[in-house]
């Protein structure tokens, strides 16, 4: 069953019939939610961690509930199953938006699996949304039989969203298994760093961004933690803001730490010294 599960998200993954379709709907969202305060609000830049995920579990977890009601409730629980399938209907409008702004910031085969994902969502959500009101009407049995339609739908948007996450490493922080070093360690001659221009260099096997401003040298992961983007091909805002290429996540250079989303997770900063003419660097630990 692991195998067989294994070759469907794969087979997701190869789907280049979602190109378009997939790209559209990026587009579209895109149109809608521009970077600012709302994508922000959506992606969770606010929270230090992705919105969608932990929106999930308040529909997920009211479709559950009726599908438990349903199966073993008997009669006296129809009122309850009813209002948790509601409950999962008001819910899952949020987190159909947040997960639309994740998805708008994929491509490739992410984004065709971000595809088949909220297809799957789309069409959970269209058949809880006919069993409540097959419920309200007093088709009892319909109604159950469209929320186990629905919860068969949600499951497989599940899965997928999950390999999203683990197995492509959708909204995981890209620098979480950086070896970063702990020890002052050399990385460049200070006569290479130029005023206000950034500089890409390397400590191990981390690629590291360094700017020389009035005076100071400055370092932080040159791998953007949102999506991977390489920082030192992005720009400079108020002299030490570097933002990323890729998606427009704005980091202070001084620390790491997120200026403007849609990045949830810091950049990890570096303590930086010169000796003997060379900028050594060691990772900076987040203050409290």
């Amino acid at each position: 069953m692991r195998i067989r599960l294994r070759a469907i998200s794969q087979r997701a993954e190869e789907l280049a019939i979602f190109d378009q379709p997939g790209t559209w709907v990026a587009g579209q969202v895109g149109r809608l939610i521009k970077e600012g305060p709302a994508k922000d609000l959506l992606s969770g830049t606010w929270l230090g961690h992705p919105l969608h995920p932990m929106l999930t579990d308040v529909p997920i977890g009211a479709w559950s509930s009726a599908l438990v009601l349903d199966l073993f409730g008997g009669k006296e629980s129809r009122r309850a199953a009813e209002m948790m399938v509601g409950v999962g209907l008001v819910a899952a409008m949020p987190t159909a938006a947040a997960g639309l702004t994740d998805f708008s910031d994929t491509f490739g085969a992410q984004r065709r699996v971000g595809t088949v994902h909220a297809a799957f969502n789309t069409v959970a959500l269209g058949l809880y949304a006919a069993s409540w009101l097959a419920r309200r009407r007093g088709r009892h049995s319909a109604g159950v039989a469209l929320g186990l339609g629905g919860a068969v739908a949600v499951t497989g948007g599940g899965f997928l969203g999950g390999h999203l996450s683990y197995g492509m490493g959708v909204g995981v922080d890209h620098t979480a298994f950086d070896q970063e070093p702990s020890d002052w360690t050399p990385v460049v001659d200070e006569a290479q760093l130029a005023e206000g221009q950034l500089t890409l260099a390397e400590v191990g096997n981390v690629p590291l961004l360094l700017l020389r401003r009035d005076g100071r040298i400055l370092a932080v992961a040159d791998t953007c933690t949102h999506r991977g983007g390489p920082l030192h091909q992005g720009e400079l805002e108020d002299g030490t803001v570097v933002v990323c290429p890729w998606h427009r996540s704005a980091f202070r250079m001084e620390d790491g730490e997120v200026v403007r989303g849609p990045a949830t997770a810091r950049q990890p900063a570096y303590e930086t010294r010169v000796i003997d003419g060379t900028v050594e660097v060691r990772v900076r630990e987040p203050s409290a």
